[in-house]
């Protein structure tokens, strides 16, 4: 790909968010089972990592599992939470000698014990590193996100603790998972689908949304760079017009 000189210098979007689609499709081709494409999806996502703090971005979020994939069918569900355990196994101390700060959102409470362990263990070991942030969504719904937002805002009123005149975007934001995290200044989809399915409703308003044709097993580097460079050519205007 070739990058244009303006391009060499453009800063680098802060927070990447992506949407990692077409695991199933990658392996069918190829006549394996789902659980290969996963497997090989997971790859993917250490290039993607090490790709991110090359570029110099300083927040990745990906979309590991969402809270209608308990929908799929139990083997492929067994399966990817079998993938969660060893990536967590495996790849957390590589990450935390790179300075990778790992974090986790959504819903917890159905993951089994074992896997919250190694979440809780994940998220104190690299709490202190103070160079990419890793977010990784599972069993994540933007929907009970808000949803959730609303009713510890609506106790936090109830109690006298918050006051309804000073409830602003910002105090609102303070009560989402990604709390602390800026919102998303790229949302990446892969496998050619064009829908945000349920995934950082509230924090993608502004956000630049790219849909790559590329199933996520065979994403690298030059994809993550083209959507980047596809990125410095928008003009973000956040609702205003251009002079």
């Amino acid at each position: 790909m070739q990058v244009l000189e303006s391009e060499q210098f453009a800063k680098p979007p802060t927070h990447i968010a992506i949407i990692m689609d077409g695991n199933g499709r990658w392996a069918s081709a190829r006549g394996l089972p789902r659980v290969a494409g996963h497997q090989r999806g997971a790859e993917a996502v250490r290039v993607v990592v090490e790709s991110c703090r090359d570029l110099g971005i300083s927040y990745l979020t990906l979309y590991a599992f969402s809270s209608e994939n308990w929908n799929r069918p139990p083997s492929e569900v067994d399966d990817l939470m079998a993938l969660l355990r060893h990536y967590l196994r495996r790849e957390i101390v590589e990450l935390h000698g790179n300075n990778v700060r790992v974090r986790f959102i959504g819903n917890r409470a159905p993951l089994a014990q074992d896997i919250n362990s190694l979440i809780d263990e994940a998220e104190s070991k690299t709490s202190d590193n103070s160079g990419l942030t890793l977010t990784i969504a599972v069993n994540y719904g933007s929907h009970n996100e808000i949803l959730g937002a609303c009713k510890s805002i609506a106790v936090a009123v109830a109690d006298g603790s918050l006051s309804l005149d000073s409830i602003t975007e910002e105090v609102f934001d303070r009560y989402l998972d990604t709390v602390n995290t800026p919102p998303p200044d790229l949302l990446i989809r892969t496998s050619g689908e064009k829908r945000l399915s349920n995934f950082l409703l509230w924090q993608l308003a502004y956000s630049e949304l790219i849909f790559m044709d590329a199933l996520w097993p065979d994403f690298t580097k030059r994809q993550l760079e083209e959507a980047v460079s596809e990125y410095h050519g928008r003009d973000r205007r956040y609702g205003a017009r251009n002079a």
